[in-house]
């Protein structure tokens, strides 16, 4: 898998945004609901990227920069987002592959540590997480007070 920097907005960002978007419905009920401004995922402050095999976009995450004062997190920290593997390529590495390429783009931006926030109706990203050193963490953002939020961090 290639992994390529782009842009949030970039088409096969939105699609696969989408995709998972639709995931999330199928799982939940509803879209994530955490606002999310494109411009975040900009170097310095972001990333986006996405994997390919060939021409097609498999796979997709990004991590922002969040400032102090945001409840559950300090300095340093980036949040991962839009972690994201097509269904048909899934078992094969590539999400492993996405957060390791995550992680370092991070790490090398100065970021110390990355926390993530998924839910207790996605037992593959929990256990992906857990297996790569991420340990959960109190829970922020819009799904702070969910009882099926659960948040995790990793220093990086």
């Amino acid at each position: 898998m290639r992994i390529e920097t782009v842009g949030y907005d970039h088409p096969d960002s939105q699609r696969l945004i989408e995709a998972l978007q639709q995931e999330y419905v199928e799982r939940y009920g509803e879209q994530d609901m955490t606002p999310v401004d494109p411009a975040e995922f900009s170097q310095p402050r972001g990333l986006f990227l996405l994997g390919y095999l060939g021409e097609e976009a498999v796979a997709s995450g990004g991590w922002r920069v969040h400032d102090t004062g945001e409840d559950g997190l300090r300095d340093g920290d980036a949040e991962l987002k839009r972690m994201y593997v097509v269904p048909a390529q899934r078992g094969n590495g590539r999400s492993r592959r996405m957060l390791a390429e995550l992680e370092s783009t991070a790490a090398l931006a100065g970021c110390k540590r990355l926390v993530l926030e998924t839910g207790t109706k996605q037992p593959e990203a929990i256990g992906l997480y857990l297996s790569c050193g991420y340990e959960q963490i109190e829970n922020f953002g819009v799904y702070r007070c969910d009882p099926h939020s659960r948040c995790y961090g990793k220093e990086l």
